[in-house]
Protein backbone atom coordinates (compact mmCIF):
# COMPACT_ATOMS: atom_id res chain seq x y z
CA UNK A 1 0.00 0.00 0.00
CA UNK A 2 1.12 3.61 -1.24
CA UNK A 3 2.31 5.16 2.19
CA UNK A 4 0.61 8.99 3.07
CA UNK A 5 2.43 12.01 1.94
CA UNK A 6 3.36 14.35 4.01
CA UNK A 7 0.55 16.03 5.62
CA UNK A 8 -0.56 18.54 7.94
CA UNK A 9 -1.13 18.74 11.51
CA UNK A 10 -4.14 17.16 12.64
CA UNK A 11 -4.54 14.63 10.34
CA UNK A 12 -5.96 11.54 11.24
CA UNK A 13 -3.12 8.78 11.89
CA UNK A 14 -2.88 5.96 9.82
CA UNK A 15 -4.80 7.81 6.97
CA UNK A 16 -3.06 8.30 3.72
CA UNK A 17 -3.20 10.98 1.29
CA UNK A 18 -2.54 11.56 -2.25
CA UNK A 19 -1.93 15.18 -3.58
CA UNK A 20 -2.41 15.92 -7.24
CA UNK A 21 -2.45 19.34 -9.39
CA UNK A 22 -4.70 17.82 -12.22
CA UNK A 23 -6.79 14.71 -12.40
CA UNK A 24 -9.69 13.88 -14.25
CA UNK A 25 -11.76 12.95 -11.13
CA UNK A 26 -10.58 12.08 -7.77
CA UNK A 27 -13.15 9.60 -7.08
CA UNK A 28 -11.63 8.33 -10.38
CA UNK A 29 -7.99 8.02 -9.62
CA UNK A 30 -9.10 6.40 -5.92
CA UNK A 31 -10.95 3.55 -8.11
CA UNK A 32 -7.29 3.32 -10.29
CA UNK A 33 -4.78 3.09 -7.03
CA UNK A 34 -6.99 0.14 -5.79
CA UNK A 35 -4.92 -2.61 -8.14
CA UNK A 36 -1.79 -1.06 -6.93
CA UNK A 37 -2.11 -2.52 -3.08
CA UNK A 38 -3.96 0.87 -1.83
CA UNK A 39 -7.28 -0.12 0.48
CA UNK A 40 -7.70 2.59 2.28
CA UNK A 41 -8.19 4.38 4.16
CA UNK A 42 -6.59 7.22 1.82
CA UNK A 43 -7.37 10.90 0.41
CA UNK A 44 -6.68 11.56 -2.89
CA UNK A 45 -7.27 15.80 -3.89
CA UNK A 46 -6.40 17.52 -6.63
CA UNK A 47 -5.92 21.46 -7.59
CA UNK A 48 -8.26 21.05 -10.44
CA UNK A 49 -10.65 18.12 -11.75
CA UNK A 50 -10.88 18.13 -15.89
CA UNK A 51 -13.91 15.76 -14.88
CA UNK A 52 -15.26 15.99 -12.09
CA UNK A 53 -18.53 14.30 -11.47
CA UNK A 54 -21.58 14.50 -9.42
CA UNK A 55 -24.98 12.84 -8.41
CA UNK A 56 -26.87 11.40 -11.49
CA UNK A 57 -24.07 11.71 -13.82
CA UNK A 58 -23.66 15.79 -13.83
CA UNK A 59 -20.71 17.32 -14.16
CA UNK A 60 -18.91 19.28 -11.56
CA UNK A 61 -16.88 21.91 -12.14
CA UNK A 62 -13.70 22.29 -10.85
CA UNK A 63 -11.29 25.33 -11.16
CA UNK A 64 -8.41 25.94 -8.54
CA UNK A 65 -9.60 27.55 -5.37
CA UNK A 66 -12.19 25.00 -4.17
CA UNK A 67 -11.99 21.51 -2.02
CA UNK A 68 -12.31 18.49 -4.07
CA UNK A 69 -11.16 15.11 -2.31
CA UNK A 70 -12.45 11.60 -2.22
CA UNK A 71 -11.61 9.39 0.40
CA UNK A 72 -11.13 5.57 -0.31
CA UNK A 73 -11.71 2.51 1.87
CA UNK A 74 -13.09 -0.85 2.46
CA UNK A 75 -15.71 -0.99 4.61
CA UNK A 76 -17.11 -4.31 6.14
CA UNK A 77 -20.64 -3.24 6.59
CA UNK A 78 -23.43 -5.04 3.95
CA UNK A 79 -24.26 -3.62 0.88
CA UNK A 80 -27.42 -2.88 1.85
CA UNK A 81 -26.20 -0.54 4.73
CA UNK A 82 -23.50 1.37 2.30
CA UNK A 83 -26.19 4.42 1.96
CA UNK A 84 -25.59 5.60 5.38
CA UNK A 85 -22.35 6.57 4.26
CA UNK A 86 -24.00 9.93 2.49
CA UNK A 87 -25.59 11.03 6.10
CA UNK A 88 -21.64 10.08 7.58
CA UNK A 89 -19.99 12.55 4.62
CA UNK A 90 -22.56 15.17 5.29
CA UNK A 91 -22.27 15.30 8.72
CA UNK A 92 -18.49 15.75 8.71
CA UNK A 93 -18.77 18.17 5.83
CA UNK A 94 -21.39 20.04 7.94
CA UNK A 95 -19.03 19.96 11.04
CA UNK A 96 -16.04 21.53 8.61
CA UNK A 97 -17.61 24.41 6.83
CA UNK A 98 -19.48 24.82 10.64
CA UNK A 99 -16.24 25.25 11.97
CA UNK A 100 -15.08 27.54 9.45
CA UNK A 101 -17.90 30.05 9.68
CA UNK A 102 -17.64 30.10 13.09
CA UNK A 103 -13.95 30.70 13.20
CA UNK A 104 -14.29 33.68 11.05
CA UNK A 105 -17.49 35.13 13.49
CA UNK A 106 -19.70 34.54 10.28
CA UNK A 107 -23.19 33.75 11.03
CA UNK A 108 -25.18 31.93 8.35
CA UNK A 109 -28.12 29.22 7.80
CA UNK A 110 -26.03 26.17 7.12
CA UNK A 111 -28.06 22.97 6.72
CA UNK A 112 -28.14 19.78 4.75
CA UNK A 113 -29.96 18.74 2.06
CA UNK A 114 -31.60 15.16 1.20
CA UNK A 115 -29.09 13.24 0.44
CA UNK A 116 -26.28 14.81 -0.34
CA UNK A 117 -26.15 18.66 -0.55
CA UNK A 118 -24.50 21.25 1.62
CA UNK A 119 -26.21 24.82 2.27
CA UNK A 120 -25.83 28.48 2.91
CA UNK A 121 -28.86 30.29 3.62
CA UNK A 122 -30.60 27.72 0.76
CA UNK A 123 -27.61 28.13 -1.59
CA UNK A 124 -25.39 25.25 -2.46
CA UNK A 125 -21.96 25.03 -0.90
CA UNK A 126 -20.63 21.70 -1.07
CA UNK A 127 -21.51 18.27 -2.51
CA UNK A 128 -21.28 14.87 -1.62
CA UNK A 129 -20.98 11.39 -4.19
CA UNK A 130 -20.68 8.30 -2.83
CA UNK A 131 -19.60 5.30 -5.47
CA UNK A 132 -18.79 1.65 -4.42
CA UNK A 133 -17.95 -1.45 -6.51
CA UNK A 134 -16.38 -4.37 -5.63
CA UNK A 135 -12.75 -5.26 -6.49
CA UNK A 136 -10.80 -8.66 -5.82
CA UNK A 137 -13.26 -9.83 -3.54
CA UNK A 138 -13.37 -6.33 -1.43
CA UNK A 139 -16.04 -4.11 -1.20
CA UNK A 140 -14.96 -0.24 -2.04
CA UNK A 141 -16.34 2.95 -1.28
CA UNK A 142 -15.24 6.35 -2.32
CA UNK A 143 -16.80 9.50 -0.90
CA UNK A 144 -16.16 12.19 -3.11
CA UNK A 145 -16.60 15.50 -1.26
CA UNK A 146 -16.34 18.89 -3.03
CA UNK A 147 -16.65 22.22 -1.13
CA UNK A 148 -16.67 26.39 -2.85
CA UNK A 149 -14.31 27.70 -1.16
CA UNK A 150 -13.15 30.50 -3.49
CA UNK A 151 -15.48 30.78 -5.94
CA UNK A 152 -19.10 29.22 -6.66
CA UNK A 153 -19.87 27.41 -10.12
CA UNK A 154 -23.16 28.13 -11.65
CA UNK A 155 -25.77 25.76 -12.01
CA UNK A 156 -28.61 26.03 -14.16
CA UNK A 157 -31.91 26.81 -11.56
CA UNK A 158 -29.88 26.21 -8.13
CA UNK A 159 -28.30 28.97 -6.33
CA UNK A 160 -24.60 28.98 -5.62
CA UNK A 161 -22.09 30.28 -2.91
CA UNK A 162 -18.71 30.21 -1.19
CA UNK A 163 -17.04 30.93 1.91
CA UNK A 164 -15.07 33.70 0.31
CA UNK A 165 -18.68 35.47 -0.80
CA UNK A 166 -19.37 34.73 2.92
CA UNK A 167 -16.70 36.65 4.59
CA UNK A 168 -15.28 33.01 5.73
CA UNK A 169 -12.54 32.70 2.92
CA UNK A 170 -10.42 30.03 3.64
CA UNK A 171 -7.98 27.62 1.88
CA UNK A 172 -7.82 24.17 1.12
CA UNK A 173 -5.10 23.25 3.11
CA UNK A 174 -6.48 24.17 6.02
CA UNK A 175 -9.88 23.19 5.57
CA UNK A 176 -9.04 19.15 3.94
CA UNK A 177 -7.43 18.41 7.10
CA UNK A 178 -10.35 19.34 9.20
CA UNK A 179 -12.69 17.86 6.73
CA UNK A 180 -10.27 14.14 6.98
CA UNK A 181 -10.34 14.52 10.89
CA UNK A 182 -14.62 15.28 10.90
CA UNK A 183 -14.86 12.14 8.57
CA UNK A 184 -12.68 9.51 10.67
CA UNK A 185 -14.89 10.48 13.50
CA UNK A 186 -17.89 9.92 12.10
CA UNK A 187 -17.22 6.96 10.81
CA UNK A 188 -16.04 5.24 14.02
CA UNK A 189 -19.18 6.53 14.97
CA UNK A 190 -20.81 4.71 12.33
CA UNK A 191 -19.65 1.45 13.46
CA UNK A 192 -20.68 -0.49 9.66
CA UNK A 193 -23.58 0.61 10.27
CA UNK A 194 -24.40 -0.30 13.67
CA UNK A 195 -23.98 3.52 15.05
CA UNK A 196 -26.65 4.47 12.39
CA UNK A 197 -29.18 5.66 15.01
CA UNK A 198 -26.66 8.53 15.94
CA UNK A 199 -25.97 9.35 12.63
CA UNK A 200 -29.63 9.77 11.88
CA UNK A 201 -29.99 12.06 14.81
CA UNK A 202 -26.85 14.39 13.61
CA UNK A 203 -28.43 14.26 9.92
CA UNK A 204 -31.94 15.73 11.83
CA UNK A 205 -30.45 17.67 13.80
CA UNK A 206 -28.49 19.59 10.39
CA UNK A 207 -30.98 19.27 8.07
CA UNK A 208 -34.49 21.15 7.15
CA UNK A 209 -36.54 22.70 9.36
CA UNK A 210 -39.36 20.13 10.20
CA UNK A 211 -42.44 21.75 7.95
CA UNK A 212 -40.42 22.70 5.49
CA UNK A 213 -42.13 22.81 1.80
CA UNK A 214 -39.95 20.02 -0.57
CA UNK A 215 -40.38 19.03 -3.92
CA UNK A 216 -38.72 15.31 -5.53
CA UNK A 217 -37.59 14.51 -8.65
CA UNK A 218 -37.67 11.18 -9.87
CA UNK A 219 -35.80 12.03 -12.58
CA UNK A 220 -37.76 9.86 -15.28
CA UNK A 221 -38.67 11.49 -18.44
CA UNK A 222 -42.17 10.98 -18.95
CA UNK A 223 -44.14 11.07 -22.42
CA UNK A 224 -47.53 12.59 -20.66
CA UNK A 225 -46.78 15.21 -19.27
CA UNK A 226 -43.46 15.46 -20.41
CA UNK A 227 -41.32 15.77 -17.18
CA UNK A 228 -39.92 14.01 -14.51
CA UNK A 229 -42.19 12.85 -12.15
CA UNK A 230 -42.85 15.42 -9.19
CA UNK A 231 -43.52 14.62 -5.48
CA UNK A 232 -44.45 17.46 -3.15
CA UNK A 233 -44.74 17.87 0.49
CA UNK A 234 -43.51 19.24 3.96
CA UNK A 235 -39.89 17.62 5.34
CA UNK A 236 -41.42 15.49 8.00
CA UNK A 237 -37.61 14.05 9.01
CA UNK A 238 -35.52 11.12 8.21
CA UNK A 239 -36.69 7.42 8.53
CA UNK A 240 -35.22 4.97 10.40
CA UNK A 241 -33.17 3.67 7.48
CA UNK A 242 -32.16 7.29 6.46
CA UNK A 243 -35.36 7.82 4.05
CA UNK A 244 -36.75 10.71 3.38
CA UNK A 245 -40.37 11.25 4.92
CA UNK A 246 -42.52 13.60 3.85
CA UNK A 247 -45.58 14.82 4.60
CA UNK A 248 -49.16 15.52 2.27
CA UNK A 249 -51.76 18.02 2.56
CA UNK A 250 -54.25 15.51 4.18
CA UNK A 251 -51.30 14.66 6.85
CA UNK A 252 -50.19 11.24 5.49
CA UNK A 253 -46.52 10.55 5.34
CA UNK A 254 -44.76 8.97 2.76
CA UNK A 255 -40.86 7.58 2.05
CA UNK A 256 -38.44 8.97 -0.84
CA UNK A 257 -35.76 6.67 -0.86
CA UNK A 258 -34.40 8.66 -4.32
CA UNK A 259 -34.71 11.70 -6.39
CA UNK A 260 -33.50 15.17 -6.06
CA UNK A 261 -34.85 17.59 -3.56
CA UNK A 262 -35.37 21.53 -4.63
CA UNK A 263 -36.71 23.53 -1.71
CA UNK A 264 -39.68 25.09 -1.92
CA UNK A 265 -42.58 24.53 -4.61
CA UNK A 266 -42.97 24.50 -8.60
CA UNK A 267 -44.60 28.23 -8.48
CA UNK A 268 -48.44 27.86 -8.37
CA UNK A 269 -48.23 25.11 -6.34
CA UNK A 270 -49.92 24.33 -2.69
Amino acid sequence: MAGPQTVAQGWPAGVGLLRLDEIDSTSAEAFRLVPSGVDGPFWVTAVSQTAGRGRSGRQWTSEPGNLYASHLFCPDAPSALLHHLAFVAGIAAHETVAGRLAETGVAADLRLKWPNDLLVDGAKIGGILTEATTLGGRTVVVIGIGLNVTHAPAIAGRATTCLAALGAGGCVGTLLPALAAALDRWLAIWQEGRGFAAIRAAWIAHGPALGQPLTVSDGIRRANPPAPGLRQGRYAGLDSDGALLLTDEAGAISRVTYGDVTLGWPAGAR
